[in-house]
This record gives C-alpha cells, sequence and structure tokens, in this order.
C-alpha cells in the first residue's frame, strides 16, 4: 500500500510558472512508475507527464516542452514543473503509482492522490 499527496498547485497568470510535488509513502517508493494526470471540469481525466523507476520520462504531446517530471529517490517525492501555463492548463493535477501497464492510462494505475488545484487566468 502506498500514499500519495500533491501539493504546490495555486493561482497563477498566463505564462506563469508552478512546481506540483507528490510526496508517496512506503519503503517500495522506487519500484514505482509515476504518473501525473489532469482532470478539467467535465472534462475526462487526461494523461499529463510520467516518469519510470529509471528516470525515463514521457510527456503528452499538449505539455512537450513546457512541462518537466522529475524524481527524487531519497526524499520519496515526484516533481512536476510546469512553465509557460496558459488558461487551457487549468484543472486539478494528480499523481499516482503504477507497477504495469501502460503509463499513458488512468486504469494502468493503482494508487492515487487526492489532487491540487491549478488555476490559470487570462
Amino acid at each position: 500500500q502506498v500514499q500519495l499527496v500533491e501539493s504546490g498547485g495555486g493561482l497563477v497568470q498566463a505564462g506563469g510558472s508552478l512546481r506540483l510535488s507528490c510526496a508517496a509513502s512506503g519503503r517500495t517508493f522506487t519500484i514505482y512508475d509515476m504518473g501525473w494526470f489532469r482532470q478539467a471540469p467535465g472534462k475526462e481525466r487526461e494523461f499529463v507527464a510520467a516518469i519510470s523507476r529509471d528516470s525515463d520520462t514521457y510527456y503528452a504531446d499538449s505539455v512537450k516542452g513546457r512541462f518537466t517530471v522529475s524524481r527524487d529517490n531519497a526524499k520519496n517525492t515526484v516533481y512536476l514543473q510546469m512553465n509557460g501555463l496558459n488558461p487551457e492548463d487549468t484543472a486539478v493535477y494528480y499523481c499516482a503509482a503504477r507497477l504495469i501497464g501502460s503509463r499513458y492510462l488512468t486504469s494502468s494505475y493503482g494508487y492515487w492522490g487526492q489532487g491540487t488545484q491549478v488555476t490559470v487566468s487570462s
């Protein structure tokens, strides 16, 4: 069992930056692949970024070049650095952990945080 807690969300103007953190419990954090997803009102939860246990990174086309995902295994924490934010990035952002399956699918992740709100004003 792993517990995930997101933090770092907030309100920023278009073009601004935020750094989200996902703190994970458990002594086996390093064996998990980690993902970031987001969900806006009335829309389905969508893939944003992922980082493997070997620190390989993957991004949705919509955020590539603007967002950077990283992990610090010593701190049991995954980060999402978000630059060049625009109003279309407004959503609740979730981190999640998985062992197998597609890194792009919500159904592959067995553990989820409660989310942190990101709001980008125009």
